[in-house]
């Protein structure tokens, strides 16, 4: 027998916002009249705090002391054991998006050891011969704007040989000037990263200059903390020996998904950084770091 089970959600975007109403239907097609011992559906908010291998070590405790972090948790009864006639069938559904107790929903978010999911799950229950059918699907949850305006704080660079950090030899190092500014660190995440960057002179020659959204995500526990940057994406601005005094502009897209407005928590912290990575010919890095704050408006 052909059988499938399906949530579609209401809103096309699967975007809500704590407060509103999770609906949709649930969508049975079926070749022939359909026996089954009930239908449930579930709706779930958990984030998962995972640890990097290289602090496994140190924290070999980690691992019982971290459980998933329930923020939302809701089960019904659907549909009552009996038949589903043959054909399309739609079984509207409806779930409130409370938190429990005293929890906050924070935004979905999708990190490499932070991981913030919501998602519904309908289990279909069958006679026993026939196999059980279920279905997930996740929806996004976003944290409701802020009130106040967003004010805007341009950052003023200039990297030379003496402003880098964690040098040996810095006399060894080639002459170079690159000055610039990014139009603010504290960041609508609905809107662009911006700025300008212009190289006034290098001795050497340049390959590219680089653009890099890094993720800095710390899980706390009671051995301690443990703290790991990694890459989001990197987008290339210049390829090879760029003109002198020539205004190249920064500009860069905030991801759905893998960024969320800045996070701190007791248990769980979740920031952001953008780093300016110039190559030279000899592939040497010169980098420079700047920490974003991440908001809604």
């Amino acid at each position: 027998m052909s059988v499938s089970l399906d949530i579609r959600l209401k809103r096309a975007n699967k975007v809500y916002h704590e407060g509103e109403r999770v609906s949709g239907v649930l969508l049975v097609n079926s070749r022939d009249a359909l026996q089954h011992q009930g239908v449930s559906l579930g709706l779930e908010g958990l984030v998962n705090l995972q640890l990097s291998s290289k602090s496994v070590g140190v924290f070999e405790a980690f691992y019982n002391s971290v459980k998933p972090i329930q923020l939302v948790s809701s089960n019904m009864e659907v549909v009552k054991p009996g038949k589903i006639p043959a054909g399309r069938t739609e079984i509207p559904f409806e779930f409130p998006l409370q938190a429990k107790g005293n929890k906050v929903l924070y935004e979905t978010y999708h990190g490499v050891f932070v991981n913030i999911q919501y998602t519904l799950r309908c289990d279909m229950r069958r006679p026993l011969l026939a196999k059980d059918l279920s279905k997930t699907c996740e929806f996004m949850v976003h944290c409701q704007p802020q009130k106040s305006k967003l004010q805007p704080n341009p950052v003023e660079f200039s990297i030379t040989p003496e402003t880098l950090q964690n040098v040996r030899e810095r006399s060894s190092l080639p002459r170079f000037l690159i000055r610039g500014h990014l139009d603010a660190t504290s960041c609508a995440i609905t809107r662009p990263l911006t700025g300008e960057l212009l190289l006034e002179s290098s001795e050497v020659t340049i390959k590219s200059i680089e653009l890099q959204l890094v993720r800095v995500e710390t899980c706390s526990c009671a051995e301690g903390y443990a703290r790991d940057a990694t890459e989001i994406q990197s987008i290339q601005i210049a390829e090879g020996d760029v003109c002198r005094g020539l205004s190249i502009p920064i500009y860069m897209v905030f991801p759905r998904l893998f960024t969320c407005p800045t996070l701190e928590t007791t248990n769980f912290k979740v920031e952001f950084e953008v780093n300016i990575v110039i190559v030279l010919q000899d592939d040497h890095l010169i980098t420079e770091n700047f920490p974003l704050k991440l908001v809604r408006v």
